[in-house]
């Protein structure tokens, strides 16, 4: 049979708050109750700690329901029995036989949850032996029923053996205690298959959302060694171009020789060619001085260039493997999710 705990939202994380309806399967434990009172024919009926019914009565006698409780002294004296059979099975953490007021033997079979009692199985409502009707006509009088009445009442009372009494109080109390644990124990797995769940489908989503962060890493890293190979082919142009000036410097500082030699020749005349000569000589020695200084500088940077491609090498592939990593991690999540999905599944449908 399918039985559904309650979801009432309660974490029940403290057993001094946990009651009993906060864990039972009622329709269940109502269907259990009525088969088993109605086969030893006793009655039953099962109430929460503060002695509020949490189920219906099953097989209670007319003699009980409508003549001894149907009085006001009646029910008085018997909710009095009641609290005292629940005390006492509440002191020994075991059912309890007792005979009420009106001659019937009852008994409270105490629902114990990890040591603290949370509810009980009242019952019985039956003979052990033959009645004395002199004895139940004094007791329809004092709680001012018809005797007559209430002595045919008392002939349809069923009548067992104690020792049955005290096997069908066991039986309650061991069916409704393994119950109580058990519901208790899936309401707890129930709590914390959602949580889990909850827990995985989030980690799920962050790793996704990294994976996706390392890929935009990944792509970005690309694009930045695009743009540094592109800053390594302009320092090489730039020094094509440098070269281009050496070479000019060098033929500048010939040409300026040349003249230098023909303005000595032409004597007096040319001396102003020669200044002009000498000039060209010490810009051209300067130019070269310039161009050797910016090659060094464009060494250099293309030395940086160089190493800032290895670096970014070395960063796309750990990014690379990182995202790696991730997705096979993300996969191993949602297997686990998955799990948690069924787990969470089977905690509801137990």
């Amino acid at each position: 049979m399918k039985k559904t705990v309650p979801n009432n939202g309660q974490v029940l994380d403290n057993l001094d708050t946990v009651k009993l309806q906060d864990i039972i399967d009622v329709e269940f434990l109502q269907k259990f109750q009525d088969n088993f009172a109605e086969s030893l024919g006793v009655a039953g009926l099962t109430v929460d700690i503060d002695g509020n019914p949490v189920t219906k009565p099953s097989n209670f006698t007319k003699f009980c329901m409508e003549h001894t409780r149907g009085s006001k002294l009646g029910l008085t004296r018997c909710m009095e029995c009641d609290r005292k059979g629940g005390e006492e099975s509440a002191r020994t953490g075991k059912p309890a036989i007792y005979d009420c007021h009106a001659g019937l033997v009852d008994f409270g079979a105490p629902i114990m949850l990890e040591g603290r009692q949370i509810g009980s199985i009242l019952g019985g409502q039956v003979l052990t032996s033959s009645p004395d009707e002199s004895y139940y006509r004094k007791v329809a009088q004092e709680i001012g029923v018809d005797a007559d009445e209430y002595i045919k009442a008392l002939r349809e009372v069923k009548q067992i053996s104690r020792h049955s009494v005290e096997a069908a109080a066991n039986v309650l109390y061991l069916v409704a205690n393994t119950l109580s644990k058990t519901w208790y124990q899936q309401h707890k797995l129930k709590h914390m298959a959602g949580l889990i769940n909850e827990s995985v489908v989030q980690i799920s989503a962050t790793m996704e959302e990294l994976a996706a962060s390392a890929s935009d890493v990944s792509n970005n890293q690309i694009s930045l060694n695009k743009e540094i190979q592109n800053v390594n082919v302009v320092s090489g142009k730039i020094n094509e171009v440098m070269d281009f000036i050496k070479e000019i410097a060098d033929e500048t500082r010939l040409l300026g020789l040349n003249a230098a030699i023909e303005a000595a020749r032409a004597g007096d005349a040319g001396l102003g060619f020669g200044v002009v000569a000498q000039e060209i000589r010490k810009l051209s020695g300067d130019s070269k001085q310039t161009v050797g200084k910016i090659k060094e500088f464009t060494t250099i940077i293309q030395e940086s260039v160089n190493k800032t491609v290895a670096m970014g090498q070395a960063t796309s592939v750990t990014v690379e493997q990182q995202a790696a990593a991730i997705q096979e991690v993300t996969a191993s999540i949602q297997e686990v999710t998955s799990m948690a999905e069924q787990l969470h599944k089977m905690a509801n449908e137990m």
